[in-house]
């Protein structure tokens, strides 16, 4: 075994084979061994011829002669190295199965946590998209009423500053039920395949007026950014709403950094964020230098309602309604805060394949009624009337019903229309969108324009419109009907867009 020659191994000579870490043990064990004339028995390694060590367990007995007194002993040597082998096998599987028990258990962990902020979430998202719905309503009646009296009003200078005042609290409700229906995931969007690059430089002015000069701003977008398919509007009011949250975090001095960059997320990375799909994002972050936050508050932030912000200071909205928007456009939103270091905000939005697409061109600033014949189907009584007066005051003919089922009717009967103006839910077991069908069918060139207070799945399929669908949201002014109504119009003398 050894490779060296008889004899020189004998008395202690063995010990030089003996691997040194294990002769400490083997050389005192083997000296008791001998005083009391006792069993021997340990393990050590021992050097084969070439050079390598393997384990032995060395065993020894010894004889006695008719006195009693020890003569000789016999001794073996059992090479046991496969099963040291084994056992360290063992051992480290062993302590790897605790890692892996110990980790899993955290993802678990993460998971529910996870889950249970999802469901908590979505409870109040559904809460605050039926409460924005009757209130968009209340707030069309409201609407239309001051307009239409402020027409009996005109150059009574005391009573046209209290209709002001009025409609200020109107435009202030529909942005209150705006922002409800964001991070309900409840809004209806518009969204286009758009380089979010462009739109950061496009807004640099806006956000250096909005931040004033205690803050300085710096961008950086990388080259070769991806496109990725967002509703413009929503993107630019949520980085303007996280850059006054950064301000008013930093007190109005301080550094704020807004990147976008391409990520790619695998599997392992999704996990860990939460409710992420793996994939390709366009990673939107935002910084700043301020307060920041506790984990706390981070596990509130989102909430509506929630503020850090001194009472009437802000409504709690702007990052309810930035969380919305991002989970309705399919992405993901995570905080990274540090208390009295900063706040950064990351958005991740997926990247969307295909060209930029232009914007939908605008109506020009004077926008003036028509002769043409509107078909108005709203189940409001009151909404009904303001609308079909607001109209006719615009020099349109009017017709109107109070559900699909007469406006229907009406049609049948022969009726000469141009548009249908149609709310998405009525009563009556047929929507607005089986009306519009329905009616396309009699009536191929005819134009139509939805609206709601609350879009529902019958013309908004994972947070978007339907292809070809018109949508005027409650409460609208009486300038956004008459421009919304020459849009739909003039569409319709080029091409008749289709209905899903």
């Amino acid at each position: 075994y050894s490779g060296v020659a008889p004899g020189s191994l004998d008395g202690a000579q063995w010990t030089r084979i003996v691997h040194p870490d294990d002769l400490a043990r083997a050389g005192p064990t083997w000296a008791h061994a001998r005083e009391h004339a006792s069993n021997y028995e340990t393990e050590f390694r021992l050097r084969r011829y070439d050079g390598l060590w393997r384990w032995h367990i060395s065993r020894a007995v010894p004889i006695r002669n008719d006195a009693g007194t020890v003569e000789r002993w016999i001794g073996t040597n059992t090479d046991i190295q496969e099963q040291k082998s084994a056992e360290a096998e063992l051992a480290a599987l062993a302590a790897t199965l605790e890692q892996r028990v110990a980790e899993r258990t955290q993802e678990l962990l993460r998971t529910r946590d996870a889950l249970r902020q999802a469901q908590k979430m979505e409870s109040i998202g559904n809460l605050s998209g039926g409460i924005a719905h009757d209130f968009n309503n209340l707030l069309q009646v409201i609407s239309g009423s001051l307009q239409m009296l402020g027409d009996d009003l005109a150059g009574n200078a005391r009573a046209e500053r209290h209709l002001g005042n009025a409609m200020a609290g109107v435009d202030r409700g529909a942005k209150l039920a705006a922002q409800l229906l964001a991070f309900g995931r409840r809004q209806p969007l518009a969204p286009r395949i758009v380089n979010i690059g462009r739109l950061i430089h496009a807004m640099d002015e806006l956000l250096r007026r909005a931040l004033g000069e205690g803050v300085s701003v710096r961008t950086v977008v990388a080259d070769g950014l991806w496109n990725t398919l967002v509703d413009t509007g929503n993107v630019e009011n949520a980085l303007l709403n996280l850059a006054i949250n950064a301000r008013d975090a930093m007190q109005g001095e301080g550094q704020l950094a807004i990147a976008a960059s391409n990520v790619t997320v695998d599997a392992a990375q999704a996990a860990v964020r939460g409710d992420m799909t793996p994939g390709d994002y366009v990673l939107l972050a935002v910084g700043d230098t301020g307060c920041g936050m506790s984990a706390k508050v981070v596990e509130q932030v989102f909430e509506p309602f929630f503020t850090t912000k001194p009472q009437g200071r802000g409504t709690g909205l702007g990052l309810s309604m930035v969380y919305g928007f991002v989970k309705q456009t399919g992405g993901h939103i995570q905080i990274e805060s540090v208390v009295d270091a900063g706040t950064t905000i990351n958005i991740y939005l997926p990247r969307a394949s295909g060209a930029e697409t232009a914007p939908t061109p605008e109506v020009g600033t004077l926008v003036t009624g028509g002769n043409e014949t509107i078909l108005v189907a709203e189940d409001d009584d009151v909404v009904r009337e303001t609308v079909v007066a607001t109209l006719r005051d615009m020099g349109y003919q009017v017709l109107h019903a109070r559900d699909a089922r007469s406006a229907l009717d009406i049609i049948d009967r022969g009726a000469s229309i141009d548009l249908l103006f149609t709310d998405v839910v009525m009563p009556g077991g047929m929507r607005g969108a089986e009306l519009a069908r329905a009616a396309r069918k009699r009536m191929p060139a005819l134009a139509v324009l939805f609206t709601s207070g609350y879009a529902q799945d019958s013309i908004v399929h994972d947070g978007r419109l339907d292809a070809g669908v018109q949508l005027l949201s409650k409460p609208y002014t009486r300038e956004a009907l008459a421009r919304k109504v020459r849009q739909v119009l003039a569409q319709r003398s080029a091409a008749v867009p289709p209905l899903a």
